[in-house]
């Protein structure tokens, strides 16, 4: 997944930075809270649940956005594109662990870690010399 910032419009919200869609946002955020709520940690019996609840458009939950503040929400989210589009790229980025022996998914700190790394490497490069480049004139005869 390509994580694309504007370091001058930078928003106060990860999810806001990671994913591309509102929608997709919300459920990513909701499937946090949910992880949180049990723990940090669900089964994958428990993810497919979530998974099912939203494909059928049956998890009803209170979400943050300004227009819907304190009102119980539907939401629905094919079961595909949940685990395309949400889990998977929140496992390959770190923000999510899938233990393969206890088939559990857990909340990972990951993703910090590998961002700071980033800036370390930036550190490192704007540290290294200057090549120097042997641009040659062409000019038309």
């Amino acid at each position: 997944m390509v994580i694309l910032f504007d370091l001058f419009n930078l928003s106060e919200d990860i999810f806001d930075i990671i994913f591309a869609t509102k929608q997709q946002k919300i459920v990513a955020k909701l499937l946090i809270g949910i992880i949180k709520e049990k723990g940090g940690e669900i089964t994958k019996t428990e993810m497919s649940f979530i998974a099912n609840k939203l494909h059928n458009g049956e998890l009803v939950t209170e979400i943050d956005e300004p227009e819907y503040k304190g009102k119980k929400v539907k939401l629905s989210y094919n079961k595909r594109q949940f685990y395309d589009r949400i889990l998977t790229p929140m496992k390959s980025m770190g923000l999510v662990y899938y233990d393969l022996y206890k088939k559990t998914y857990r909340i990972s700190d990951r993703f910090n870690k590998e961002v700071q790394r980033i800036g370390i490497m930036w550190l490192q490069e704007m540290r290294k010399p200057a090549v120097s480049l042997n641009i040659k004139n062409n000019k038309p005869k």
